[in-house]
Order: structure tokens, then C-alpha cells, then sequence
């Protein structure tokens, strides 16, 4: 049987935050706190810094969420085979999932899925529009946000970590911004959905209003638009980290990053028991991301 007190710890990490986990377990926030609080004197470590918006693991807390992960990723295969549960993971099975972040990070998870659960007939579809899940037409969403949308059921995947970043090629031409005014007289690009900017910064959660510099529904568009010099966008770490590694993109204004509270998560609607085929999915995608780290 797998530790309560790991569990606890994996679930509040996956769940963001103490409160979020003591919802989803139906407990309140002080109780699940306490109990925290006894398995870092019981290890007799930190594991999780506490702020009034957001948790972070300490390195000590990372080291013990990467190790218990696959230890209860074993745990639950070996239930799962003694259960009968891959026999029961089988028929119809459609995802739905933001263009870019799915063929980058949810289809390289899909070869071994498909080894492990063959009778599964996989449908996936990228788009970047929500899909109404609660009408049948769709098993299981991929979203990138800070709500994953009234009355549906969400397993946090990851953190989208994003920042202000732009091409060399237009800082020469319009210049770095020192503050977040300084946007004004910049070219900003965005899709209709992401404006306006929810920003973290050193004085706290600000909000920038302004037009995109070209309209566009599509994320990619702004990636592309960005890496060919046409302005500064807002983009996740999961989508451009390479290209700042290699220089194609230069972070700006890095005192400020996009809100934190923008989690990843695979939403489904409610049923009074969940398909065996919709809780592999979803357990397979959580082991594939590890947990709430940053998808970069």
C-alpha cells in the first residue's frame, strides 16, 4: 500500500495548492496543512514554500516528488493487473488538445499508451477552440488555463510557465522595453483569447491592455510571428524554450512572467464512474508529465 502521507503530498503538488487539494478530497485546507506539516517533521525537511498565491517545492520536496512518482505509477500498475482494469481499458476513446502543446507534448505520450492499452480506439484532435465536453462528442480535453471551465473535472497536468520574450531582429529595430508602459510603443502579438495579459510582477498581478499587432486565432501563428521579428509575445516556456536557449527568442521585461495560477490539465465531465479507458488516459498523461513541473 502506498504511503497516506506520500499520497497527500503527490496529490496537493498535482492539485497546485492546499486549498485546491482539500477540495478535491473534500477536506479542508487547515486538516490537509497539519498533515503536511507532520510529514516534513517526520522527514525532517521542508518540502513545499507556502505563499498566499502559489506553492513551490523546495529542492528537497522535488527530489521526494520525482522519486515517489514512479514508485506509485508500479504501485497502481501492479492494482491494475490484479483488478482486471486493462482488460476494462478498452473501446472508443476521442482527445481533444490545444495545437501546438499537443503535438509537442501530448502525442509523444501516445506510442507507449497505445502499446499498454491496444483495445483503446484512440481519436485525437488538435484545435485550439474549447470543445463542449459536457455534450458527449468528447471524452477527454486538454487545456491550458486558470479555470478548466464550470461543472467538469480536472487532473492537473503541469504549470504553464510564460514570459514576455521577442527576436533580436525587432529589439534592434524597436528597442528593449525598461517597464511595462514602455509597451505601448512596442508591437505586441497575441491571440484574441489571450488579451489582456495577466502579468505577475514585483508589485504584484497587473493586468496590460492593449491590440495585438496582427490578429490571429492561433497560438502558432504568434510563436512564428515572433521568431521572424514582428514583436513581443507572451509564450509559454513549453513552447519556446529551445528557442531562447539558441538565442531565436530573447526574454524581455523579465521581471514579469504570466500569471502562475495557468495550469495544464485533462478535463473530462462528470460521470458517476469514469470509463477505465478516460482513468488510463489521464494516469498515463500525469506519469508523462510529472506532476505539476514546468513544461519547459
Amino acid at each position: 500500500m502506498f504511503d497516506p502521507d506520500y499520497d497527500l503530498f503527490l496529490a496537493i503538488v498535482e492539485a497546485g495548492s492546499i486549498s485546491a487539494a482539500a477540495r478535491a478530497r473534500g477536506a479542508s485546507t487547515a486538516a490537509l496543512s497539519k498533515r503536511l506539516v507532520r510529514l516534513e517533521e517526520r522527514l525532517s525537511t521542508r518540502l513545499v514554500n507556502r505563499t498566499t498565491r502559489r506553492l513551490a517545492l523546495t529542492p528537497a520536496g522535488q527530489d521526494l516528488h520525482d522519486a515517489l512518482l514512479p514508485v506509485r505509477a508500479t504501485i497502481k500498475a501492479a492494482e491494475e493487473r490484479l483488478s482486471g482494469k486493462h482488460e476494462l481499458a478498452r473501446g472508443r476513446l476521442k482527445v481533444t488538445a490545444p495545437t501546438s502543446f499537443g503535438r509537442m507534448h501530448v502525442i509523444p505520450a501516445i506510442p507507449d499508451f497505445l502499446k499498454l492499452y491496444p483495445d483503446i480506439e484512440l481519436q485525437i484532435d488538435l484545435a485550439d477552440e474549447f470543445v463542449d465536453l459536457l455534450d458527449g462528442t468528447c471524452d477527454v480535453a486538454i487545456r491550458i488555463g486558470a479555470r478548466i471551465g464550470a461543472g467538469l473535472v480536472g487532473h492537473r497536468l503541469g504549470t504553464s510557465h510564460r514570459v514576455l520574450c521577442a527576436a533580436q531582429s525587432y529589439l534592434d529595430v524597436f528597442g528593449e522595453p525598461a517597464t511595462l508602459a514602455d509597451l505601448r510603443h512596442h508591437r505586441v502579438l497575441a491571440t484574441a483569447a489571450q488579451l489582456p495579459w495577466q502579468l505577475d510582477g514585483p508589485d504584484g498581478t497587473v493586468l496590460y491592455h492593449g491590440p495585438s499587432h496582427v490578429g490571429t486565432n492561433s497560438s502558432e501563428v504568434v510563436r512564428e510571428l515572433a521568431l521572424g521579428g514582428c514583436g513581443i509575445a507572451l509564450r509559454s516556456l513549453w513552447d519556446v524554450s529551445e528557442a531562447l536557449g539558441h538565442g531565436a527568442l530573447r526574454r524581455v521585461l523579465g521581471q514579469y512572467q504570466g500569471s502562475q495560477d495557468v495550469g495544464i490539465y485533462a478535463v473530462h465531465a462528470p460521470m458517476p464512474t469514469t470509463p477505465a479507458r478516460v482513468t488510463v488516459l489521464i494516469d498515463h498523461l500525469m506519469q508523462h508529465f510529472g506532476g505539476v513541473t514546468a513544461l519547459a
